[in-house]
């Protein structure tokens, strides 16, 4: 080890190194967290090509975008890896591995996880050098720290980097808005007439979803201050946005797979606020500088919420037990996901977040402490 940085020590760094591949194939929230670790190889390694083994959809998010990805090479969807896109088959990565070692890999970093699916994708690269996480069930790569869950997951990708003598240069996320995500978002929602803030209401699993009509509360009070309040999903969220959109009961726009993502990123960058469930939208807002408020299970609160506060306020529900069954589910691995403790049911973890506290926090962030209220004082347009 060199000695200590800003996390703590750093291996010293693997020489000639030309090219480095880097698997990171899964969710939008879990690619924004290994951007601190991407940009602490880069400032190692100035001259080497990083390459992201990612999905599809991350070839198309870094297509001419600033950053310290290169380029990205699409690994096949396989268990544990990815899974399919639309139009796309699981296959074997026989072929793929193949190709891969073709392109003579010096350093090839497992970001991915615990390591059971993808440390023998990794091994199987071929490089001069492995180095990653690892669970109990995984095999080793040639450098590996211990796969821990309650960790935040930036510094978890530092920590890996680390192995390979990059030493941490940042722990705040970041990602480049390029003119052509502002021309974008400029196409489809037009030029603000007031201030915006947007709701994202989804997320992938519906404990950490806070209730609609929660989400509808806010949006009235903060229509009624004076702002142009903008609800975003998937296709698969139209439901819950239909139910914000029911709820607030004033005007509001609805914007459901209008915009790609590199549009969306535009659109959260010309926000005031966004406010979210825990989910990937959230995380993409904080990385263009947009200031949020997230809502969070407490779990989730100490592995993805940021440390940041004067931009950003995470907002946690203490609920420690499944609220139908009465099971504790501070004791899964995977607190997140259904069926572990024998719990299989899926009801908020964060309903009882109060709808003032979010108000509240918003008023902070975007009204120096002016409160919301239905009568629009204090308000965007006062």
């Amino acid at each position: 080890m060199v000695g200590p940085s800003l996390l703590g020590p750093v291996a010293e760094p693997v020489p000639g190194v030309e090219r480095i591949a880097v698997l990171r194939a899964n969710a939008l929230g879990d690619l924004i967290f290994t951007l601190p670790a991407l940009e602490s190889l880069r400032a190692a390694y100035p001259e080497a090509e990083i390459v992201l083994l990612g999905a599809p959809w991350h070839a198309k998010l870094w297509r001419d975008r600033p950053g310290p990805v290169d380029r990205v090479l699409v690994v096949p969807p396989a268990p544990g890896i990815r899974s399919p896109e639309a139009g796309e088959a699981e296959h074997g990565l026989d072929d793929f591995l193949a190709a891969a070692r073709k392109e003579r890999f010096d350093l090839a970093l497992q970001v991915h996880g615990g390591g059971a699916n993808s440390n023998p994708l990794v091994a199987g690269l071929g490089a001069r050098v492995t180095a990653g996480l690892r669970a109990e069930d995984a095999p080793p790569l040639d450098r590996w720290i211990r796969y821990v869950y309650y960790q935040h997951e930036v510094i978890r990708y530092l920590e890996v980097v680390a192995l390979v003598g990059a030493p941490a240069v940042t722990v705040i996320p970041a990602l480049a808005v390029t003119d052509a995500d502002r021309a974008e978002a400029r196409r489809v929602l037009g030029e603000p007439e007031r201030p915006r803030i947007a709701l994202h209401p989804g997320a992938t699993d519906t404990r950490r979803r806070w209730p609609p009509e929660r989400f509808g509360e806010v949006a009235r009070a903060l229509t009624a201050d004076g702002y142009e309040v903008l609800v975003t999903g998937t296709p698969s969220e139209q439901e819950t946005v239909d139910r914000v959109v029911a709820a607030a009961g004033v005007p509001v726009r609805a914007e459901v797979g209008t915009l790609s993502l590199g549009g969306l990123a535009a659109c959260y960058a010309g926000c005031a606020l966004v406010v979210s469930n825990d989910t990937g939208p959230l995380h993409l807002a904080g990385a263009v500088g947009t200031s949020t408020i997230g809502i969070y299970w407490l779990g989730n609160l100490i592995n993805g919420a940021t440390p940041l506060r004067a931009r950003h306020r995470p907002i946690p529900s203490w609920t420690t037990r499944c609220p139908v069954c009465g099971a504790d589910c501070t004791s899964d691995i995977y607190p997140h996901r259904p069926g572990e403790s024998g719990c299989a049911h899926r009801d908020s973890f964060i309903a009882d977040v109060p709808v003032a506290e979010v108000l509240e926090a918003a008023a902070d962030l975007v009204q120096g402490g002016a409160p919301l209220n239905a009568s629009g004082r204090g308000g965007a347009s006062a």
